[in-house]
């Protein structure tokens, strides 16, 4: 029996400390927006491309930079041959050849190839900050959805309350005889429905939180608390300020004027056909019939010069090709110019329209607040109708989601313009 005593006494420690770590484990995960956006910088797949991509950009630069370098070549041939494969007869043969080479002049070719590598760097590492924009304004809009949807669960919540509490007043005045059946039957749907408004919040509520799980790299079922609210801080900057700031810093129009330049590169690579190539290579070859091989050498010092006389038009093509696609790139950047530009206009507009409808839902909100209880007490004295008073509760619960609405339109704007700007993400 001790023994047993001694067993309970030794676990009783360890299935505290499991049950205190899984309370722990259990415990939602408290965020702020900006806890939020460090959170998905680590582990966005999006982002962890673009930045292998860089990656992968800095090595071909490295590449197209070892191109223009000095080649080291060595060749092993151990060879054994009969009279059934040679017409002179059987024989063995060993050699080792070390070679090097250079190239001198390429008509431009390499070199523009290392500048076009490097411009190829530049978007590659401008593709990033793009991304952790964009993914900022992911993370940003999906914490403001939850915050929208959360509010619009707790007014329905105080809609359904309020419902509740006049069905019960027109039951209790329909007991005594003050009113007739219909009122109670209207009251009646006013709240089956909602109810229903409320079921429908609460499964928005949770698609948007699993929305939000899904942009942090999280479970889609990890439970967030989230710890900020909806704010009103103002941009202190005009139109054209945001406009002028656009231009000089998105992403993307970095990377289109990179892609512009590379463009003209690949016009001087192409016209590099007409050009000649030399090269210089150097050789020293041992060679034996016997193991190691090196009893006999030579060497041999060579310079080479190709030059291309007649190629049927293809070097003509490529030059063409690559006049067309710098034009192309000049218009693809003209149309990704202009909507920036415009993605910055909309969003500075629909910035200031919410910040002026949330201005007017704050007195409606009021307004309706009192509304409502001058109309509780005029039908509780029997001056007032059934209908003036769920007109006033649903009026109320209209103006608080504008309200909300109002607030999450303003956030959602603001960052879609700082998105729009191209403000970096720190």
């Amino acid at each position: 029996m001790r023994f047993y005593q001694r067993v309970a006494a030794a676990a009783l420690p360890v299935i505290m400390a499991l049950s205190l770590q899984q309370a722990v484990w259990a415990a939602p995960l408290e965020l702020s927006v900006e806890d939020s956006i460090a959170l998905a910088l680590r582990n966005n797949h999006d982002l962890r491309y673009a930045r292998s991509a860089q990656e992968k950009a800095y090595w071909a630069l490295k590449q197209a930079k070892g191109n223009k370098g000095v080649s080291l070549d060595y060749t092993n041939l151990a060879e054994r041959s009969d009279k059934t494969l040679s017409l002179t007869g059987g024989k063995d043969e060993i050699m080792h050849t070390v070679g090097v080479s250079l190239p001198l002049y390429s008509g431009g070719s390499l070199e523009n190839q290392v500048k076009q590598a490097d411009l190829n760097l530049t978007v590659a590492k401008l593709e990033v900050e793009a991304a952790k924009q964009q993914l900022k304004l992911d993370v940003v809009t999906n914490y403001l959805s939850v915050l929208e949807y959360r509010h619009e669960v707790q007014v329905n919540q105080d809609t359904v309350k309020n419902y509740e509490d006049h069905l019960n007043l027109v039951k209790a005045k329909y007991d005594i005889g003050l009113v007739a059946k219909t009122d109670v039957l209207a009251s009646e749907v006013d709240l089956a429905n909602a109810q229903d408004n409320l079921i429908q919040a609460q499964n928005n509520y949770n698609n948007a939180l699993a929305a939000l799980n899904n942009t942090l790299g999280l479970p889609h079922d990890t439970e967030i608390v989230l710890k900020d609210s909806f704010g009103q801080e103002r941009l202190a900057m005009t139109l054209e300020e945001c406009l002028r700031y656009a231009l000089l810093n998105r992403p993307e129009i970095g990377q289109y004027e990179a892609k512009a330049a590379s463009a003209q590169y690949d016009i001087k690579i192409a016209k590099s056909g007409r050009l000649p190539a030399v090269s210089l290579s150097a050789q020293q070859n041992w060679y034996d019939k016997d193991w190691p091989g090196t009893d006999e050498s030579n060497w041999l010092v060579g310079l080479t010069t190709t030059f291309n006389v007649f190629d049927s038009g293809v070097t003509k093509a490529k030059i063409e090709q690559a006049k067309h696609n710098a034009a192309m790139v000049d218009d693809q950047y003209q149309t990704i110019r202009d909507a920036i530009l415009l993605g910055v206009r909309q969003a500075y507009l629909s910035m200031a329209e919410a910040e002026k409808r949330i201005a007017t839902n704050t007195k409606t909100v009021a307004q309706a607040q009192e509304n409502m209880m001058i109309q509780k007490a005029r039908y509780q004295v029997g001056v007032g109708t059934n209908l003036d008073l769920r007109d006033t509760v649903l009026a109320l619960d209209t103006a608080k989601k504008n309200y909300f609405k109002a607030l999450y339109d303003y956030n959602t704007s603001k960052a879609q313009l700082e998105q729009a700007m191209g403000k970096p993400v720190q």
